[in-house]
């Protein structure tokens, strides 16, 4: 995309970055999640290296960060995925520029395995993970509910060609 640029993620980017996560989670497609939390909470469950936002000029448009998948050692390599894109900025390879920035990143963390795991019915996301190198690993069916709805989650992998590879 032209003149977008993609920055780490700062403290005072939270105002825009938790305005396109409620944009997320209005869609009803996008998260589990109803309300959006403070920084401060949100920064505790996310890592502290790999969060990055995307900007034209000033505007904030989209974000990228990663949280751990667990606490265990074994599992230091593997963290989840978090994208988000404003919705007058969907549909124009934002998405894309992230998911392949934050991969370079995480990779350079000593990161082996990204997964996600995304809403059956959210396609600009399926697509954007399969056109990054994500591979659909399995559907956890009625994993949770949204709304008092039982809702599946399509869970995507993507392994490192260059970390943990040995």
């Amino acid at each position: 995309m032209k003149d977008i640029a993609i920055r780490k993620m700062s403290a005072p980017d939270w105002e825009f970055v938790a305005k396109i996560y409620k944009e997320g989670i209005d869609t009803g497609i996008a998260t589990f999640e109803t309300n959006i939390p403070t920084f401060e909470v949100w920064d505790k469950a996310h890592m502290r290296t790999c969060r990055f936002v995307a900007e034209n000029n000033t505007e904030i448009m989209g974000w990228v960060a990663l949280s751990p998948v667990s606490s265990r050692c074994v599992y230091g390599g593997v963290a989840e995925i978090s994208v988000y894109i404003s919705k007058n900025s969907r549909g124009k390879g934002l998405g894309k520029l992230l998911l392949e920035h934050v991969i370079k990143a995480s990779e350079q963390e000593g990161i082996w395995t990204l997964q996600s795991g995304v809403f059956p019915t959210n396609y600009g996301s399926i697509k954007v993970h399969e056109a990054t190198g994500f591979r659909m690993i399995g559907k956890r069916e009625r994993i949770g509910k949204l709304h008092g709805q039982w809702v599946d989650n399509v869970l995507f992998e993507r392994r490192s060609s260059v970390v943990g590879i040995d």
